[in-house]
């Protein structure tokens, strides 16, 4: 056999293996049976652990804006130290979204210390508490410095998904007078965890 024919005849074999290769079929011919051809099917599903906390808990997608949650007594100053509310509050209702499917879901919360001010003076986190639209999706107490005591969000379906949104709501306790300034100038951030197994 010359080269140039086992080139072609290799050639039609490798075209024709993938009709050779398609799906299942069955021909009947005559009498009152019924043909079956089968299919099969795959869905691939990754482990997923989403956790949204403000602008980003709307979809499962990153999101890098960091909200910020403000309680300003500039507008009520006779209310410092009393236990009032403040003046104006903003952003302090937060949307927040966790979504795993690999089991139960944890979340924490940690700082680095206490909310400070350009001078120096603090105010401790145990100031500031939240509360939650669900029950099945807790807030974490806030540490006064380092991790906290994580809390299980309840799952929703079976043993291993969780996709669980509410909104929590944060206060300043406001116990106790302090020195003026804006306190979280240079420190004031909680960083949330989920952890899944």
């Amino acid at each position: 056999m010359n080269k140039a024919l086992l080139l072609k005849t290799t050639l039609a074999l490798a075209l024709a293996t993938p009709l050779l290769a398609s799906a299942e079929s069955q021909l009947i011919v005559g009498g009152t049976a019924s043909a079956v051809a089968r299919l099969d099917f795959r869905v691939v599903v990754p482990r997923v652990l989403f956790l949204g906390v403000g602008a980003g808990a709307g979809s499962l997608a990153d999101n890098a804006t960091i909200d910020t949650v403000t309680f300003d007594y500039t507008t009520n100053p006779a209310a410092v130290g009393t236990g009032a509310a403040a003046g104006a509050i903003t952003g302090n209702v937060v949307p927040v979204r966790v979504v795993g499917n690999n089991g139960q879901v944890s979340l924490a919360a940690s700082t680095t210390g206490a909310l400070t001010n350009l001078a120096g003076d603090t105010i401790p986190w145990s100031e500031i508490t939240a509360t939650t639209s669900l029950a099945a999706l807790p807030s974490p107490i806030i540490p006064n410095t380092g991790a906290g005591t994580a809390r299980d969000v309840t799952l929703s379906s079976g043993t291993k998904v969780t996709d669980r949104a509410a909104n929590w709501t944060f206060s300043y306790a406001n116990t106790a007078v302090v020195a003026p300034g804006t306190y979280g100038t240079t420190n004031g951030r909680v960083t949330y965890t989920a952890a899944m197994p």
